[in-house]
């Protein structure tokens, strides 16, 4: 692949540092590496969002780092062109109640593990940010701060922070009175007074405190049979979601 002329020599040399581990992959022999990330760990609404994404070798693309680095704008502007040039990229969704049942962190693996299988390309090797996938035979390097160390995860945390930040304004309309579209579920004073004063909805984890209290006994009775609402199904709580190329 080509390296971009409008990059200053400064840019291109921190986006070949980015780029370490997949040489490093390439020169053992590896042709399909992904990059892996999650967003919406920390939340105590909404889903946890897994991206994927396989880069042609010497991908560059100025502006590349970690999601959380960025402005919502320029995330917007990197997505769009790293799905445009990635070989594959998919996301994947695990909502809330699922994602209480079997806890955060397996669904973490499992929105990760799902956005694979959602690749139309199979990897030979996979950069995850900070996990292991112990159940895919698939060899595999888990870097702390993996999305400001390599631009495949960067890539990855790219797009699953848009994703995410799109269903959560998709959410707001949904279930209007918490502004989802503003907080994306994070536990900000806000979010905290409109909990309490309107009890949770379908998108509020159970597994996480103050949600779980209100569950257990609290003031939620505003709330009595919300999960068997028509409304909640155009986007399947408790089951997984993905979008891919």
């Amino acid at each position: 692949m080509s390296e971009d002329k409008s990059i200053t020599s400064d840019e291109l040399q921190r986006l070949k540092g980015l780029s370490v581990f997949e040489e490093q992959a390439y020169h053992n022999g590896c042709q399909y590496i992904a990059g892996l990330d999650e967003v919406g760990r920390g939340p105590i609404a909404g889903p946890v969002v897994a991206g994927a994404v396989i880069l042609p070798r010497g991908f560059t693309l100025a502006g590349v780092d970690d999601s959380k680095k960025l402005t919502a704008k320029k995330r917007n502007i990197l997505a769009r062109e790293i799905k445009k040039q990635a070989l594959a990229w998919s996301v994947a969704s695990i909502y809330p109640p699922h994602l209480d049942h079997i806890n955060i962190l397996n669904a973490t693996r499992l929105a990760m593990t799902l956005a694979i299988s959602h690749l139309h390309i199979q990897p030979d090797y996979l950069l995850i940010d900070a996990l292991k996938l112990y159940d895919i035979p698939i060899r595999q390097r888990d870097l702390i701060k993996g999305d400001s160390r390599s631009i495949s995860i960067a890539c990855a945390s790219i797009i699953a922070k848009v994703e995410r930040d799109d269903t959560m304004r998709e959410m707001d309309s949904i279930f209007p009175g918490y502004n989802f579209s503003q907080h994306k579920g994070y536990a900000t004073r806000e979010h905290l007074e409109n909990l309490f004063d309107r009890g949770p909805c379908a998108i509020h984890r159970r597994s996480f405190e103050p949600v779980k209290s209100l569950f257990a006994g609290g003031n939620n009775e505003q709330q009595p049979g919300l999960f068997d609402q028509d409304d909640i199904k155009c986007f399947n709580p408790g089951r997984a979601g993905a979008k891919s190329k």
